[in-house]
């Protein structure tokens, strides 16, 4: 597909093949452990379920056009993760890992790449810190936008800061996606995704994928997949390939719902530390209590509680209760849906009125 396509239409036919008379836009989900396979053991790029499946292709196909790199799908957002960490540091090896980072990531550190040697130094998501981080490094890994603090750095200038330092450079880019960030792009080693939350959209899939710049990475991350097995389902991939085409309208609307109710937010004296970094659909601010924040939630009408973001349905919780974040009781992080603005606004602040008590 032409990189001077806009982004709208690029996610629309991502991934798609040539019109064909009488044949589906995007074909049928293919369901199979063995595919017939005659001769040499690469006679076909299809020969056990476990390694390839047209299904993951296509798919891996049309992200990998919005990415601007290689693309690997896996079961989940943490299997994507364990696939660049665990396999490529080792005794010696230096990781530098956000402190406030996704809490799947700072266990795979603390319990599987310390014990065998690791050394990991933990900073904030601030550039000043990465970089002060940065000699003798081996790996650095950044959440930007961060989550659930919602703190941004400045790609480019650290990737170039991370190559200077002899270290590699991966982006966790779920919140942001690549219709507002494309890591690869700006010098970023790997791009990863928990496909579970904006891509997919729904709340309805568990899906993770790794975007890198250079094909051997990408092709050590299909080797990491097919040995430990963390393949995700031909039907699960082929529902993410089919929601794929909305992303831009939901990406599109969400921003501009999230950026008008922070701006109410923000307006208000009884909401604190109101957080959005100006695009994507997920903004935090704190109630200060836990009971205050508990009332709120519970208050809310057509905002569910729940945790993860990125889907049509708003939701929001307080953040504090899985004890994982450095965050206050009180802290709501607030992932914005797909309803009317106006709705949506309602029902906040008539909620904050409840828990005004």
């Amino acid at each position: 597909m032409s990189d001077r396509l806009r982004p709208a239409t690029r996610v629309v036919h991502a991934g798609l093949p040539p019109a064909r008379q009488g044949e589906p836009y995007l074909p049928g989900p293919v369901f199979a452990a063995p595919f017939h396979l005659a001769g040499p053991s690469d006679a076909s790029p299809y020969g056990y379920g476990r390694y390839a499946n047209p299904t993951w292709t296509a798919y891996e196909a049309a992200l990998s056009e919005l990415e601007g790199g290689e693309t690997v799908v896996f079961a989940s957002g943490a299997a994507a993760c364990a696939a660049v960490l665990l396999p490529a540091l080792g005794d010696g090896d230096v990781l530098v890992l956000p402190s406030d980072g996704y809490p799947v990531v700072r266990k795979l550190a603390t319990e599987h790449l310390a014990p065998r040697g690791v050394e990991i130094r933990w900073v904030p998501t601030d550039e000043q810190a990465v970089r002060a981080a940065l000699p003798g490094a081996t790996l650095v890994w950044v959440e930007t936008p961060s989550n659930p603090g919602l703190d941004v750095l400045d790609v480019a200038a650290l990737a170039q800061a991370v190559h200077a330092a002899g270290a590699g450079l991966a982006v966790d880019n779920t919140l942001a996606t690549p219709l507002n960030q494309r890591p690869l792009e700006l010098g970023a080693d790997l791009s990863v995704s928990s496909a579970s939350k904006h891509l997919t959209g729904h709340s309805d899939l568990v899906l993770g994928c790794v975007a890198a710049a250079d094909p051997e990475r990408a092709a050590a991350l299909r080797t990491w997949r097919g040995l430990t097995g963390a393949i995700p389902g031909p039907f699960e991939v082929w529902l993410a390939h089919r929601s794929l085409a909305t992303l831009h309208v939901r990406v599109e609307r969400q921003d501009a719902t999230a950026r008008a109710l922070a701006t109410v937010l923000r307006a208000r004296d009884d909401v604190a530390s109101v957080r959005h970094p100006g695009f994507g659909s997920v903004l935090c601010f704190d109630l200060g209590a836990q009971e205050r924040a508990q009332v709120f939630l519970g208050a809310l009408r057509i905002v569910a509680e729940a945790t993860s973001f990125g889907g049509v349905h708003s939701s929001a919780e307080r953040r504090a209760r899985w004890g994982t974040d450095d965050v206050s009781p009180g802290f709501v992080r607030f992932s914005v849906g797909l309803e009317d603005a106006g709705d949506l606004r309602a029902d906040v602040l008539r909620a904050l009125e409840a828990a005004a008590g």
